[in-house]
């Protein structure tokens, strides 16, 4: 027995209406909701780093020592160089802010100019390190074979050789000054830079990312210079943070046993070494410059330690 057909029943031929169907504005404003604002890897760490207290406080105790380095010397009168024997060794007070030393030299504007010198030390051999290491790093990753083999054989020849006997070598060669300091302190400086920009590169360089540039015959040193550097800046950054104070330190240690800036200069090692001699009878020579440099190596550490934390991908949300 045949059913009956239902009226309501919709014909195969039937033309339905499109007005009868209209898009639901609810749906349209979920569909075109954005559930989170995309923003890149280093912005993301530097929201990350000002929720950081400790970085944030490090980082400005190192602006303002840095400020002071700057401007310190022109609050007093005397310059660094200024003697005036009858003003020896005198405490703090308001002829000088710091007192003065063996030669009755102030010593805030002896203080200020060495953080000075020693600043500009320790960023200079930074920065030349940074260029010297992420330049080396990025062509023994990228070529490999051979030429990454024989780059990387030099490297532990300059890693088997301890780097304070090249510094004191260099030291005792040459000339002391400034220019010498940074030269020898970017002799082996740059070794752990090249190093782990080498790793990151190498975990990089077969990414889709790359592959699709060499496909489109993109020359090797733009991928170097537009995907490959740019996506290892989180350990370019983080490794420069903790080379500067290291920088510092060994130009602090070779202007104390006599082999980095030498008088009338001045430089926090050179400030340290004075005031040991004088550590019994006037303390403040040696308290003040050890304060400032225990200062600059707390900062340092601390915003690296930040850092790093901020951009380490295990970090991310």
């Amino acid at each position: 027995m045949e059913s009956k057909t239902d009226n309501t029943a919709i014909n195969a031929d039937t033309v339905i209406d499109a007005g009868l169907f209209k898009p639901s504005s609810e749906m349209s404003s979920r569909r075109e909701h954005i559930v989170r604002i995309h923003h890149s890897a280093f912005y993301d760490g530097w929201i990350r780093l000002r929720k950081n207290k400790a970085a944030v406080g490090g980082c400005a105790v190192l602006v303002i020592i840095t400020l002071l380095a700057v401007f310190g010397p022109f609050f007093t009168h005397f310059t660094y160089f200024d003697t005036d024997y009858t003003a020896r060794l005198m405490p703090p007070g308001s002829a000088h802010i710091l007192g003065t030393d063996i030669f009755g030299r102030d010593l805030w504007a002896r203080l200020w100019y060495g953080t000075r010198i020693s600043l500009l030390i320790g960023f200079s051999a930074a920065f030349i390190n940074l260029f010297i290491g992420v330049t080396y790093g990025s062509v023994s990753a990228v070529f490999g074979g051979n030429v990454d083999n024989v780059m990387q054989r030099i490297i532990e020849l300059l890693v088997g050789i301890p780097s304070l006997v090249i510094l004191i070598l260099m030291m005792v060669v040459l000339t002391p000054g400034i220019w010498t300091i940074i030269i020898a302190l970017s002799v082996t400086g740059w070794v752990n830079m090249a190093r782990l920009v080498r790793a990151s590169i190498l975990r990089l360089k077969t990414q889709e990312f790359v592959l699709a540039a060499r496909l489109l015959g993109t020359p090797t040193h733009k991928i170097i210079l537009r995907h490959l550097v740019p996506n290892t800046i989180s350990v370019i950054v983080i490794q420069t943070m903790f080379s500067i104070p290291a920088a510092i330190f060994s130009e602090a240690f070779l202007s104390f046993i006599g082999l980095g800036i030498t008088e009338p200069k001045a430089s926090l090692g050179v400030l340290i070494n004075v005031g040991y001699g004088a550590l019994r009878t006037s303390p403040n020579l040696l308290i003040f410059p050890s304060i400032v440099i225990v200062l600059i190596m707390i900062g340092f550490c601390i915003l690296g330690d930040g850092l790093r934390d901020a951009f380490d991908p295990r970090m991310r949300q």
